[in-house]
């Protein structure tokens, strides 16, 4: 019985240890910050909630792209057209702000791009607004080029991403093998609980065992990451 209860200890700090593992904060909670419920971990921001908001924000800002060349090509002001733009993705506010203030509007554009992760294609479209400004050039027809080239840049995303889903999916399967052993191990007469749990040499090894499978769940969840940014 000890054995089966030290088995689902371990395998629970395991999951914990596992990147994503931990529970995504919904959309309502997304939208807005309140405290977390007890049960919740203290951790700052989890990374599949992480990874869940740069993706809603990359799909966000070509959404207001498209939507910035269309209103702008329909004759709307480029006011106007940001403000429809922030009514689909609030955080494009400040630059609303900035266009009424008459501000530097792409280097508004550019500060929320290097605040929010999912918002690095943000330079782009502040590239395509601040090259319209200084040549005269139509603002639409920059834009429409914009949005043609993030289209492609997030086809490129998307076929990373899948390559890499495989990669995070073997180091979590290779995490959970050290628990398929010792399971297998006490069920064929042995009793590595009792090493691991009732002397030093154990505890020692167990907590060693541990930080190693989360360092290496972390280091992989890194490489990702840095070969999944834009």
């Amino acid at each position: 019985m000890t054995g089966w209860l030290a088995a689902l200890l371990l395998g629970a700090a395991v999951v914990v240890a596992v990147p994503g593992a931990r529970p995504a904060l919904g959309p309502r909670a997304r939208g807005r910050r309140e405290p977390p419920p007890p049960w919740h971990w203290t951790v700052p921001v989890p990374i599949v909630a992480r990874r869940r908001r740069a993706a809603a924000d990359q799909a966000a800002v070509l959404e207001v792209c498209d939507l910035l060349a269309a209103d702008l090509a329909a004759g709307r002001p480029p006011e106007a057209a940001l403000a429809a733009g922030a009514d689909r993705w609030p955080p494009l506010l400040p630059v609303v702000e900035a266009l009424r203030l008459g501000s530097d509007v792409p280097e508004a554009m550019r500060r929320l791009a290097s605040e929010r992760r999912g918002a690095a294609d943000l330079h782009w479209v502040a590239g395509a607004w601040q090259v319209a400004q200084h040549s005269g050039h139509g603002l639409a027809a920059a834009l429409e080029r914009t949005a043609a080239g993030l289209r492609a840049r997030r086809r490129t995303r998307r076929l990373v991403d899948s390559e890499l889903a495989s990669a995070r999916s073997t180091a979590r399967l290779v995490a959970c093998l050290p628990i398929a052993v010792l399971l297998m191990g006490s069920g064929a007469g042995s009793d590595p609980w009792s090493f691991l749990i009732a002397t030093p040499v154990g505890w020692a090894c167990g907590v060693v065992g541990l930080a190693l499978v989360g360092l290496g769940l972390w280091w992989i969840g890194r490489l990702a990451d840095r070969a999944a940014a834009p």
